[in-house]
């Protein structure tokens, strides 16, 4: 018994170690339902972030934190520990403990933070009253490959998919490639059905959709939310990591780097004298208020006409198209991509450069990165896909005018600003005729519609596609294709139209 209590001793000493900014709050967490590892990973976020967090249970606790216990076995239980007055200790819903770390400090307590007796309330379903818990109509024969599944924009299971995508999300910051395909796989499947799932029952027979998926979809049944994101949510790191990559021209591992030698916020990235950007990193940041807002449909159509009118005036013959998100029925997007080429080879070359000096002379070019072409068609096929292709290109950023846009909401702006204009992202690509139609197929999008394409091609067909080509190993050649019909045809697939590619 001595020992024992030695040990608990030197755990408490231990915890009060740790910097505390909170001296009037000192938490314990409960571990029962919420479980040993989880305690121990939200203790030290509530460490890292200044709280104190006893081990033990003492009077010295003014806040006990638990998750998904019954109330009148909690409180029994705090009772049978022999405080000296249970009725001063304020007992708390993970609730509360998660709006505190998303804070940085104790928040109010709330009536809907605290865990009062009740009369007990009999759980029969996750299903809500009325609702149908079969599976949704038409996914007998869901495919695992989205390139056989039709995804419009209109998603039934916004509340699952918004998760896999976070979960997604850091795990790629984490390079933690499984677990990260793993939840956009799930995700796209998700989106693809016809109506909202709202049992666990009704998603079996489903493809990709793992255990650690169903659990976190289960999660979201009972309580709502996901604990997994609230946490990552509260984690400092992500936080750093997704503020960071906000900015154009900061891709993860640069912006890993950055967090590692301390740095929170976009300020002191700034000021720190160390750090020294490049120009795409610089412009991302003189530009970050307009460029981190999402861009409409409105704005898009409106760089469109500039984009073509710009493109015609050097090229009357040449051929453009507007790409991404908005190609595929979307309400905004982060950027705007156009496709253009001409329709002879080889007289896309230097066409990009003329729409830069162009859009240079009209005063709207902010910004400009250009890239030439690499492409080499001796070295095809690739077997390994590139992010990037080989076509010549330019990011831009662009001065876009109030009266330009259409609409009643016009240009996307902060309350206040009275500019007139705003700096939007465009991309050019500029690929050689004969490879336009695979250009077009890869930035249309979406990533996971592109992925699964490719995969479906190399398993199912014994064929290598990417932007450039498609090759058929059996044969030993390069097909042809003019159109995106084409493409589809030679995989022995059915057409997919772009507006139903939003897996």
């Amino acid at each position: 018994r001595h020992t024992i209590q030695t040990f608990e001793k030197a755990k408490r000493v231990s915890s009060l170690s740790v910097e505390v900014k909170f001296k009037e709050v000192t938490l314990y967490l409960v571990e029962r339902k919420m479980g040993s590892s989880r305690r121990n990973f939200l203790t030290s976020l509530a460490r890292s972030k200044g709280f104190r967090v006893e081990d033990v249970l003492s009077d010295d606790v003014t806040h006990v934190v638990a998750e998904d216990n019954q109330a009148e076995v909690l409180w029994a239980w705090l009772k049978g520990h022999g405080l000296r007055d249970v009725s001063r200790v304020a007992v708390l819903d993970i609730s509360w403990f998660t709006d505190s770390m998303r804070e940085g400090r104790p928040v109010r307590v709330e009536t809907r933070h605290c865990i009062q007796v009740r009369e007990p309330v009999v759980r029969v379903s996750n299903t809500p009253t009325g609702t149908d818990c079969s599976p949704p109509t038409a996914v007998a024969n869901v495919s695992q490959y989205a390139c056989q599944r039709r995804t419009t924009t209109e998603n039934h299971n916004k509340i699952f998919t918004d998760v896999m995508e976070e979960l997604a999300e850091s795990s790629e910051f984490n390079e933690s490639k499984g677990p990260c395909l793993a939840f956009r796989q799930a995700a796209s499947v998700l989106k693809s059905l016809p109506s909202a799932v709202h049992c666990l029952e009704a998603i079996q027979g489903l493809p990709c959709l793992g255990e650690n998926t169903k659990a976190v979809m289960e999660e979201i049944l009972t309580f709502g939310r996901s604990f997994k994101v609230e946490e990552i949510r509260c984690d400092e790191r992500y936080q750093a990591l997704k503020l960071f990559t906000s900015v154009f021209g900061v891709g993860p591992k640069t912006a890993e780097k950055w967090y590692r030698r301390g740095l929170r916020s976009l300020q002191e990235i700034l000021t720190e004298p160390n750090i020294q950007l490049n120009r795409m990193q610089r412009a991302g940041f003189l530009y970050y208020s307009d460029i981190s807002k999402a861009v409409s449909k409105a704005e898009a159509k409106a760089l469109g006409c500039i984009i073509e009118e710009t493109v015609h005036w050097i090229a009357p013959d040449a051929t453009l198209a507007l790409t991404g998100g908005f190609r595929r029925g979307k309400e905004y997007g982060h950027d705007v991509d156009f496709l253009l080429t001409m329709p002879e080879m080889g007289k896309e070359e230097g066409l990009l450069l003329h729409v830069i000096d162009r859009l240079k002379d009209q005063g709207i070019l902010l910004y400009c990165e250009y890239q030439g072409s690499t492409f080499d068609v001796s070295k095809l096929p690739s077997c390994r896909f590139e992010d990037m292709d080989c076509f010549q290109k330019c990011f831009l950023i662009l001065r876009l005018e109030q009266g330009q846009v259409e609409g009643e909401r016009g240009l996307q702006m902060d309350p206040g600003d009275s500019r007139g204009w705003r700096a939007v992202r465009v991309d050019l690509v500029a690929p050689p005729v004969d490879c336009y139609a695979f250009a077009l197929l890869g930035w249309t999008g979406s990533r996971q519609f592109g992925r699964d394409l490719r995969t479906f091609a190399q398993k199912e067909r014994q064929m290598l596609l990417d932007n450039h080509a498609l090759y058929d190993k059996t044969k030993k050649l390069c097909l042809l294709a003019t159109t995106e019909e084409d493409i589809f045809a030679h995989l022995g697939l059915e057409y997919v139209e772009p507006w139903q590619r939003n897996a």
